[in-house]
C-alpha cells in the first residue's frame, strides 16, 4: 500500500511538472502571462484580494520544482520502505511542495507569508522526523531562523497596508516613501531563508532530516524561496546601494566553500555547497541581473538533487555512515551511482557544456567586466576555486581512495533509487544549454581580454590539483587540530553564536539566578508573601485547635517556672 500510494504521487506530480514546464516555455516563446484576481472583500480604500501570477518565471520554477519533487518522492519510496511512518512522510512531502508552489505563484505578500509560513513550519516537521536530540537542537534552531524571515514579511505587509494594496508588482517600479525600508524587511526575509551571513548556521544542521528530504530541501524549495522573492522585487534595487548585501553574499560564498574543505561528513559537505550557490545568486542579483540568478537557481536545482540522492545511497550502502573518512572504492561497488555522483559534482564545479557551465561561467564573466572592487573580484574566484577543492576532495574519499570501513559493509543499487536518479543526470547535462537558449533569446555582448577569459578556466584547474594534494597530505601526514582549522571548519564560529551559546556557562549562571532570585526569594518576599502568612496562621490555629489541652499544659508549666523564679 505505501509504494502504491508512492507510485501514484509521483506519476501525477510528474505530469503536473511536465505540464508547467512545457507551458512556462510556451509563454515565454510568446511573451504572455496571466493574472488571476479575486477580491475578496474591500475595507475603507484597502481590498484583501487573492492574487495568482502564472508567467513563465513562475511556471519554469514550479515545473523544476515538481520534477524535482516527484523523483524525490520515488526515491523515497524505496529509502523509507521499512519506516513505520512512512505515509505520515509522504504526506509532509507534498504539503512541502503545495506550499512552495503557492509560494511562486503568488504576487501578493499576504499569499506569500502564508506558503513561506507553509515552508517554515513544515521544514521543521521534516527535520525533527528521526526523533533524537540531535534532530530536535536542528529543527528548532531552523524554525527560529525562519521565524525572523516571517516577522520581517509581516512588518512588510503592515508598511503596504498604508499604499492600499499588498500586490508588490505595483509599487516595485516607482520609488515611494519608506520604500527602502521596505526593501530592507524583504531582503532580512530572503536572507534567513536562504541562509545567508549571518543567518548561516541552520543550514548545515538542518541535515538532520531524511536525505531525499534534503534533496528536496536544499536544492530547489525551502533555501530558494529567498532567492525567488529578491528576484521578483528586483525592480526596486536600482534606486537603493545594495553593495552591502552584495559584500554579505560574496561572504556567504567564500565562507561555505572555505568549510567545506575542512567538513568531513559527507551531507553536510553538499549543504555547504550549496550555501555557496546560493551565497553566487545572490551576489549576482544585487548586482545588478536577476535573470541570470534565475538561470542558474534552475540549472544548480538538478545537479543539487542529485548530489543528494547519491548521497542518500552511499549512505545507505554503508549501513548509515555519513563520515568520509570510512567510505572509499566506491566506483567499484556501485558504479552507475558513482557516474551519477562524478556527473553532478563535475556540474557544480561547472565542467564546459554541463548544465552548471552555462550559468557559473556567465556569472563569472559579468563578475569580470562588471565594475566592483578588487575584494569582491578576489573573494569571487577564490570561492570558484574551493568549489573544485572541495568537490574533488569529496570525490577522492568517497570513490578513488583506499579502502577503509566500507569493505565490511553490503552494497545494492536498488532500481527505484537508479531510475529516480536517471532524469536528474538528464536535466544536469541539458538543462543549462535548453534555458541558455531559450531565456536569452540574444547572446550577451561580453568583452574581456584573453586573461579574464580564461581566469575561471585557471581558478577550477588550481582547485583540482591543490585539493588532489590536499587529499593525499591528509592521508600521509596527521595534522593536529589548530585553532585556524577550528575556525575555518566551524563556519567561523557562527553556530556558536546561535546553538551553543545557548547551553554555555552563562547559560547556567543566568538560570541559577533565576531560580536564586527569581523564583527564591523573589517568590517568597513578594508574589507569594501573603499566601505563605496565611498558611502558616492557619496551619497554627489547627494545630491549637487539636492540641489544646498539651498546649494550656504547657503554658502553664512556663509560668509556673516563671514565678519560680
Amino acid at each position: 500500500m505505501k509504494i502504491d500510494l508512492y507510485n501514484f504521487w509521483f506519476m501525477l506530480i510528474f505530469f503536473m511538472g511536465l505540464m508547467n514546464y512545457c507551458m512556462g516555455m510556451f509563454f515565454l516563446y510568446i511573451d504572455y502571462l496571466v493574472l488571476v484576481d479575486w477580491e475578496i472583500f474591500s475595507f475603507n480604500s484597502c481590498s484583501v484580494v487573492m492574487t495568482l501570477l502564472f508567467d513563465w518565471m513562475s511556471l519554469l520554477f514550479m515545473g523544476s520544482v515538481m520534477f524535482i519533487s516527484c523523483m524525490v518522492i520515488f526515491y523515497s519510496g524505496s529509502y523509507m520502505l521499512s519506516d513505520v511512518n512512512s505515509v505520515r512522510f509522504l504526506v509532509l512531502v507534498i504539503l512541502f511542495v503545495v506550499s512552495m508552489c503557492f509560494m511562486i505563484v503568488s504576487p501578493n505578500l499576504i499569499s506569500i507569508l502564508l506558503g513561506w509560513d507553509g515552508l517554515g513550519l513544515i521544514s521543521y516537521c521534516l527535520v525533527v522526523y528521526f526523533q533524537n536530540f540531535s534532530s530536535y537542537g536542528a529543527g528548532m534552531i531552523t524554525i527560529l531562523v525562519n521565524r525572523v524571515g516571517d516577522v520581517a514579511i509581516l512588518l512588510g505587509i503592515s508598511m503596504m497596508f498604508n499604499n492600499g494594496s499588498w500586490y508588490f508588482c505595483y509599487y516595485n517600479y516607482f520609488f515611494f516613501s519608506w520604500s527602502y525600508l521596505l526593501l530592507f524587511l524583504i531582503i532580512i526575509a530572503s536572507f534567513t531563508s536562504s541562509a545567508q551571513i549571518p543567518f548561516s548556521s541552520w543550514l548545515p544542521a538542518a541535515m538532520a532530516a531524511p536525505t531525499p528530504v534534503s534533496a528536496l530541501v536544499h536544492s530547489s524549495t525551502l533555501v530558494t524561496a529567498g532567492v525567488y522573492l529578491l528576484i521578483r522585487f528586483d525592480s526596486l534595487f536600482m534606486y537603493f546601494d545594495v553593495s552591502l548585501f552584495l559584500m554579505l553574499s560574496v561572504l556567504t560564498m567564500f565562507m561555505s566553500s572555505l568549510c567545506a574543505v575542512y567538513e568531513f561528513d559527507m551531507k553536510k559537505i553538499i549543504a555547504l555547497s550549496t550555501l555557496s550557490q546560493l551565497g553566487l545568486m545572490m551576489s549576482v542579483l544585487f548586482m545588478g541581473y536577476p535573470l541570470i540568478s534565475f538561470f542558474h537557481l534552475l540549472t544548480h536545482a538538478f545537479f543539487s538533487a542529485l548530489l543528494f540522492l547519491c548521497a542518500g545511497l552511499f549512505i545507505h550502502c554503508l549501513n548509515d555512515t555519513q563520515d568520509i573518512r570510512f567510505m572509499g572504492g566506491l566506483v567499484f561497488m556501485v558504479p552507475y551511482t558513482s557516474i551519477c555522483f562524478g556527473v553532478s559534482n563535475l556540474s557544480l564545479c561547472g565542467l564546459p557544456f554541463l548544465s552548471g557551465f552555462y550559468s557559473s561561467d556567465l556569472v563569472a564573466e559579468m563578475v569580470s567586466m562588471h565594475y566592483f572592487n578588487l575584494f569582491i573580484f578576489l573573494l569571487f574566484y577564490l570561492s570558484l576555486g574551493l568549489t573544485v577543492f572541495y568537490s574533488v576532495r569529496m570525490v577522492f574519499y568517497c570513490m578513488i581512495g583506499f579502502l577503509n570501513l566500507s569493505s565490511f559493509n553490503s552494497f545494492f543499487e536498488d532500481s527505484r533509487m537508479i531510475y529516480s536518479m536517471l532524469f536528474l543526470v538528464f536535466m544536469s547535462v541539458v538543462s543549462g544549454s535548453i534555458l541558455s537558449w531559450l531565456v536569452f533569446p540574444f547572446p550577451s555582448v561580453i568583452v574581456l581580454p584573453f586573461e579574464l577569459s580564461i581566469l575561471p578556466l585557471i581558478c577550477i584547474t588550481c582547485g583540482l590539483f591543490i585539493g588532489y594534494e590536499f587529499c593525499l597530505m591528509n592521508y600521509y601526514f596527521s595534522f593536529s587540530r589548530s585553532y585556524i582549522v577550528d575556525f575555518f571548519g566551524s563556519m567561523w564560529f557562527m553556530p556558536y553564536f546561535k546553538t551553543y551559546f545557548f547551553y554555555s556557562s552563562g547559560y547556567y549562571l543566568s538560570s541559577n539566578y533565576v531560580k536564586f532570585l527569581d523564583w527564591g526569594w523573589g517568590e517568597y518576599l513578594t508574589s507569594m508573601l501573603m499566601s505563605l502568612y496565611f498558611i502558616f496562621i492557619s496551619k497554627l490555629n489547627f494545630y491549637y485547635q487539636n492540641n489544646n489541652i498539651k498546649i494550656f499544659l504547657c503554658i502553664f508549666v512556663v509560668f509556673a517556672l516563671l514565678l519560680l523564679i
